[in-house]
């Protein structure tokens, strides 16, 4: 059985002929600049639940495949970010345990925040609408279905 980084390189090669790499050298590092500023905050948000790590993974990407194919590859192949944005870009969803931590984290910190942090009704009122949107984008996106071991004796 391949392992998953050989599936992601493979499905890196289909993905290379379509990125456009800028033609100015200057642009194309502040391509990489802002895409490595993007990983860092993903990385953050990976132990901050207030700061969501996808979004700034898929920027991440756009940024990269402006800039550099060996970085693109790279976060595409990554160990850690690799499978899940390739299967969010191929639209194939994210698996529910990502979605149930992803809302309760959500949740826990926005609600904190407002109830303890925000002294202004206003702002309590704005933070659980944003909670409430990021929280439907979130069930909107497909659900990763587990693949079945089909083992034939």
């Amino acid at each position: 059985m391949p392992k998953a980084g050989a599936e992601n390189k493979q499905k890196y090669q289909d993905y290379s002929s379509q990125l456009r790499i800028h033609s100015n050298r200057l642009v194309r590092i502040l391509w990489k600049v802002v895409g490595t500023f993007f990983v860092g905050l993903a990385i953050i948000g990976v132990f901050l639940p207030l700061l969501p790590t996808t979004p700034f993974l898929l920027l991440a990407l756009a940024c990269y495949a402006k800039s550099s194919k060996k970085l693109h590859r790279w976060l595409l192949t990554n160990k850690l970010f690799g499978t899940y944005l390739t299967n969010y870009k191929e639209g194939k969803g994210i698996p529910l345990w990502v979605k149930i931590l992803a809302i309760i984290f959500l949740w826990i910190t926005i609600g904190y925040s407002a109830i303890f942090l925000v002294p202004i009704f206003l702002g309590k009122i704005i933070l659980f609408i944003i909670a409430t949107g990021v929280s439907i984008h979130i069930l909107s996106i497909p659900t990763l279905k587990k693949k079945k071991n089909n083992i034939s004796s």
